[in-house]
C-alpha cells in the first residue's frame, strides 16, 4: 500500500507531501491542476520512462519518494531477496531523482538500482491503469501475455518449463546450421585448430613450470653479485686468517667466566654464545652454497628460450599454463568433433529431433492449460460486463492453431500459440476483433473487468485508475464506480475521475487545486471531510453554480454510495 508520497521540482509541483490510506481514494479538481501530474509522479517511482522535461523550471533536478507497506505482498519480497535489498520490516521505500543531464539515480530502501530493476520491482507493487492500457487491449500481440497473466500457478510453470526446452532447442538449432552450412568457414577452422593443438602439444608444458625456470634465470643471471657476496661473508665469518667467528668465540670465553658473579653476565654469556653457533651455521651453509654454484651461459640460454615460449602461447591462448591448458582441452575436444563431423551431425539431429518432440509435448500441455484458463476468463469477462450493462456483449479468446498442426519451427518463446480477443457487441451479430469493433467506452469497461477479476489474485500493493471512466454516464457511470470500489477491497486503489458516482463512492477523497503566487503556479492537496466531500460532489453535478437542488442530489449519492460499500465489502 502507498503511505506516502514526496515531490520535489517536479512539472509545476515544488514541493508536495502526501499522505494516503487503505481502500479508495478519488484525486478530482480543475483542469491542469497537477491530478495526472501526481500519477506521472507513482508512475516514475514504479520505472517509467524519465525525462529532464519533467523538471519544473528554473530546478536543477526533482526528487520523488514514495514509502510503500508491502502486506505480504510476495511477489516483491521475493524480489528484494533477489537483488539483496533489505526489507525486513515490510517497508518499500522508493526515491528516484532525475537530472537536467538526463542522469537518473533510483534507489530502493536505500539501495542504489537500474531503471530496470527499479521498473521490475515497482510493477509488483504498483499498478497504472490509464489509457495505455486501453492500446494494449488494441494490440493482439499483447492479449497472449494478458491471457498467461489470469493463469494459476500451474500455468506459469508449465510456461516456464516450456521456455527452457524452447531455449536449449534453439540452442541446438543454431549450432546444427553452424555446422550443416559453414563448410568452408569450417576447413579454415580445422585447419587453426590443427595447427594450435600440435603448436601447444609440442610445447609440452608442465604445471609450475614458469615459476621454476624465471626462478632458475634470476639466480644465473646474478651469479657473480651472489658469489662476491657468498665469498667475501664466508671471509669475514671464517677466514685463514683473524674472522668473526673467532672474535665472536673468545668473547664468549671471556664472558662465561662472569656467569657466577651476576645474573644480567650470565644472560649476555648465553646471548652470545647463541651468537657464536647460528654464525658457525650460517658460515657453513655459505660455503655448502659456495660449493654448489656453477655458472652455465648455454643453461641460462635454454632458459630464456623456454620462457620465450611460454611467453608467446600465453599471448595468444591464456595468462598463464594453467589456462592455456584449459584452452588445449576445449579445441581438442572441437578439433575431434571437426574431424568427425559427420558422427557429429548425426549425433545433433538425434538431439534435435528428440528436443522438438519434448517441445510440441510441453506446448501442447501448455496450450491446453490455456485454453481451459480462456473459458475461465470468458465466463469471468461476462459476469463483469453484465455488471457493467454490457450483458449483450460476448467476449471470445479465440486460438488460430489447433494443438495437433503444432511444428517445433513455428514455436516462440511462449509456446506455439497466437490468440486475439473477439467480442460481438450486438446481439445476432459475427464475433469480430475487439481491436477494431470496440468503442472507448467499450474498451474502459472491459479493461475494467478485467482488473477486477485479476485484482483478487495479483497481490498488487497499489492499483491506479487514470481516468478510465472517459465517456461514460448513468448508470454505466455507476456501475463502474462500483466496479473500482469491488477492486479497492482487495488492493489500494487511487483514482482520477471526473465522475460523481465515482467520486461518492471513494473511502478519501483528495481534492487538487492550483494557484498563482509570485508568478509562479502552485498546486495544493486538501483532504475533504464528509461536508466538503458533498460540495465538490456537487460541482462535479453542475458545474461552476452550484444549487439547493444540485447538494441534495449529491448528498443522496453519498449516502447510496455508503450502502453500495457496505454490501460490496459483504459480497467480498
Amino acid at each position: 500500500m502507498l503511505q506516502e508520497l514526496t515531490i520535489k521540482d517536479f512539472a509545476i509541483i515544488k514541493n508536495l507531501n502526501l499522505s494516503f490510506n487503505r481502500g479508495m481514494t478519488v484525486l478530482t479538481g480543475e483542469t491542469g491542476a497537477g491530478k495526472s501530474i501526481i500519477i506521472d509522479a507513482v508512475g516514475l517511482l514504479a520505472g517509467g520512462r524519465g525525462s529532464s522535461e519533467f523538471i519544473r523550471h528554473g530546478a536543477a533536478k526533482c526528487v520523488l519518494e514514495a514509502l510503500f507497506s508491502l502486506e505480504g505482498n510476495s511477489l516483491t519480497y521475493e524480489l528484494l531477496k533477489t537483488y539483496d535489498i533489505d526489507s525486513d520490516e515490510g517497508i518499500v521505500i522508493i526515491q528516484r531523482d532525475i537530472h537536467r543531464s538526463g542522469k537518473n539515480i533510483c534507489r530502493i530502501n536505500g539501495r542504489l538500482v537500474t531503471i530496470a530493476t527499479l521498473r521490475l520491482i515497482g510493477e509488483s507493487i504498483i499498478d497504472i491503469h490509464g489509457q495505455n492500457e486501453h492500446q494494449e487491449l488494441m494490440n493482439p500481440e499483447r492479449h497472449l501475455s494478458m491471457l498467461d497473466h489470469f493463469g494459476d500457478k500451474e500455468l506459469v510453470g508449465l510456461k516456464k518449463d516450456f521456455q527452457e526446452t524452447y531455449t536449449q532447442y534453439k540452442k541446438v538449432e543454431k549450432a546444427y546450421e553452424k555446422w550443416q552450412n559453414g563448410e568452408q568457414e569450417l576447413a579454415q577452422r580445422l585447419d587453426m585448430l590443427q595447427y594450435q593443438t600440435s603448436e601447444i602439444e609440442m610445447a609440452e608444458l608442465l604445471d609450475g613450470e614458469e615459476e621454476e625456470l624465471l626462478e632458475e634465470k634470476n639466480i644465473l643471471s646474478n651469479y657473480q653479485k651472489i658469489m662476491s657476496a657468498l665469498s667475501l661473508s664466508y671471509d669475514v665469518l671464517q677466514g685463514d686468517e683473524v674472522n668473526g667467528i673467532d672474535l665472536v668465540g673468545n668473547a664468549m670465553t671471556d664472558m662465561s667466566s662472569l656467569e657466577e658473579i651476576d645474573e644480567k653476565y650470565k644472560n649476555l654469556s648465553e646471548a652470545i654464545s647463541n651468537s657464536y653457533f647460528q654464525l658457525q651455521e650460517a658460515a657453513s651453509d655459505i660455503l655448502r652454497e659456495i660449493d654448489q654454484m656453477a655458472y652455465d651461459e648455454n643453461r641460462l640460454n635454454e632458459i630464456e628460450k623456454r620462457l620465450e615460449i611460454i611467453k608467446q602461447l600465453k599471448r595468444k591462448y591464456g595468462d598463464s599454463i594453467a589456462e592455456i591448458k584449459i584452452y588445449y582441452e576445449k579445441i581438442s575436444a572441437e578439433l575431434d568433433q571437426t574431424m568427425n563431423r559427420e558422427n557429429h551431425l548425426t549425433n545433433m539431429t538425434k538431439e534435435l529431433a528428440d528436443l522438438s518432440k519434448k517441445l510440441i509435448k510441453k506446448g501442447c500441455q501448455l496450450s491446453l492449460k490455456r485454453r481451459t484458463v480462456a473459458k475461465d476468463i470468458e465466463r469471468s469477462i461476462h459476469e463483469q460486463l453484465q455488471e457493467l450493462y454490457m450483458e449483450k456483449v460476448v467476449f471470445e479468446v479465440q486460438f488460430f492453431k489447433p494443438i495437433k498442426e503444432f511444428l517445433s519451427e513455428e514455436a516462440h518463446e511462449s509456446g506455439f500459440d497466437a490468440v486475439e480477443f473477439y467480442i460481438a457487441t450486438n446481439m445476432g451479430e459475427p464475433l469480430k476483433p475487439l481491436a477494431k469493433v470496440a468503442s472507448g467506452g467499450e474498451l474502459s469497461r472491459m479493461m475494467l473487468a478485467m482488473k477486477t477479476i485479476f485484482s483478487k489474485s495479483q497481490g498488487i500493493t497499489s492499483i491506479i485508475f487514470d481516468e478510465v471512466d472517459t465517456g461514460v454516464s448513468g448508470r454505466v457511470a455507476q456501475a463502474i464506480a462500483n466496479k473500482i470500489y469491488m477492486v479497492a477491497v482487495h488492493s489500494q486503489v487511487l483514482c482520477i475521475t471526473h465522475l460523481p458516482q465515482v467520486a461518492a463512492m471513494a473511502d478519501n477523497h483528495l481534492y487538487i487545486s492550483k494557484s498563482v503566487e509570485n508568478d509562479r503556479t502552485k498546486t495544493h492537496v486538501n483532504a475533504l471531510e464528509t461536508t466538503e466531500k458533498v460540495e465538490e460532489i456537487a460541482r462535479m453535478l453542475a458545474g461552476t453554480e452550484i444549487t439547493k437542488l444540485t447538494l441534495e442530489h449529491a448528498k443522496e449519492l453519498t449516502v447510496l454510495a455508503k450502502i453500495e460499500r457496505q454490501k460490496q465489502k459483504k459480497i467480498s
